[in-house]
């Protein structure tokens, strides 16, 4: 179930966790990890003014998803993690602060740069007229951040 989610990075660690989360480096985004020291229990890692704020997730014996949140916050129970994730994007969770920005797995982002460069062959082209043009257009693309638009073009 938990590979179906895109925020899901496996068993990365604490420390790639944070180190993914410092790379994007915007309050607010997160991701989902396993936890280093709880089989079968798993971590949203939110930042959050330059911290990794970490909420251990678990299942319940009748399957129901629930988030470690801050103390005095009313434990709630989820029957899907998406809507637990869901929940936690609107302001006023128990969290350090809302889930923005979802960084999505490794392998998933590779898959789609390499697809991208199938697709814009100017991307490798020798001439730097076209790589600056490219350069232009793709940071205008909404979808895209400068981060990526640099990454990709390397």
């Amino acid at each position: 179930m938990m590979e179906n989610l895109p925020v899901y990075h496996g068993p990365i660690g604490k420390e790639e966790g944070e180190r993914r989360l410092a790379q994007d480096g915007r309050d607010g985004c997160y991701l989902v990890r396993n936890s280093d020291s709880v089989p079968d229990v798993f971590c949203l890692c939110v930042l959050c003014k330059g911290y990794v704020y970490t909420y251990r997730l678990h299942k319940d014996d009748t399957g129901s998803w629930a988030a470690e949140t801050s103390p005095g916050v009313q434990k709630r129970y989820f029957r899907h993690i998406k809507n637990l994730i869901a929940t936690f994007e609107k302001p006023g969770q128990g969290i350090a602060m809302s889930l923005l920005y979802p960084i999505t797995a490794q392998r998933r982002a590779e898959t789609y740069t390499e697809a991208e460069n199938r697709l814009s062959p100017t991307l490798n082209s020798p001439n730097p007229y076209l790589q600056q043009q490219t350069q232009h257009g793709a940071q205008g693309h909404k979808n895209r951040n400068k981060k990526e638009v640099q990454q990709m073009l390397g």
